[in-house]
């Protein structure tokens, strides 16, 4: 396999899961701005919506969008019980977990990394980006992940776009139980590996 990916965007999620899973995999660096990949290839012609993470499968099949791609891998080795089996109703909560983070937590920060929000427009986004951190610190103040005990793929998605609080001047020292989630799950090795082999 081979996963396309931009530093610290959110194809680290996958990273850090196919490191969980030890499964073999090769990282290919996209250039964001160029869309062109380090092997020189277009990368629009490997992922036509021109973002990243995107799986290329060993049978030339691309899996683009991190939701599902996390759930592709999980069920490539399901002993590691990184997602509930398929069709069980804990898959279902982790399900609207990833799609709880991708449209309000991904989205959410996301849209800062837009230099034209400011000022009044940049306080609204921040308020209701404030609401949807209060969802989460409401789960993780009484759990360690966020279906509980386990740690999953969700785990791996809601660390990855955490971390882009620190780029936009949001302390999540503010959120302990938020602090303290990605503290946690920082601590794993899989994540340490992930993290460094994207450094530049």
């Amino acid at each position: 396999m081979k996963l396309y990916f931009f530093p610290h965007a959110c194809s680290l999620a996958p990273h850090i899961v196919l490191r969980e899973l030890a499964l073999p995999f090769d990282l290919v660096l996209v250039d964001n701005q160029a869309k062109t990949t380090a092997d020189g290839d277009d990368f629009l012609q490997i992922n036509p919506k021109g973002y990243v993470a995107a799986l290329k499968l060993d049978n030339g099949q691309v899996l683009t969008e991190a939701s599902a791609i996390l759930q592709y891998l999980a069920d490539l080795k399901p002993t590691a019980d990184l997602a509930p089996a398929t069709g069980s109703w804990e898959r279902v909560r982790l399900q609207e977990w990833l799609n709880f983070i991708a449209t309000e937590i991904h989205g959410g920060l996301a849209v800062f990394f837009n230099g034209a929000i400011q000022g009044e427009v940049k306080a609204s986004f921040q308020a209701t980006l404030f609401k949807r951190f209060a969802v989460l610190v409401q789960t993780l103040e009484r759990q360690d992940y966020l279906l509980g005990a386990r740690y999953s793929v969700a785990d791996a998605y809601l660390f990855v776009v955490l971390r882009w609080a620190a780029f936009h001047a949001i302390d999540l020292g503010e959120w302990p139980a938020l602090a303290a989630f990605q503290q946690r799950v920082g601590e794993r090795p899989a994540v340490i590996a992930a993290l460094a082999a994207e450094k530049p």
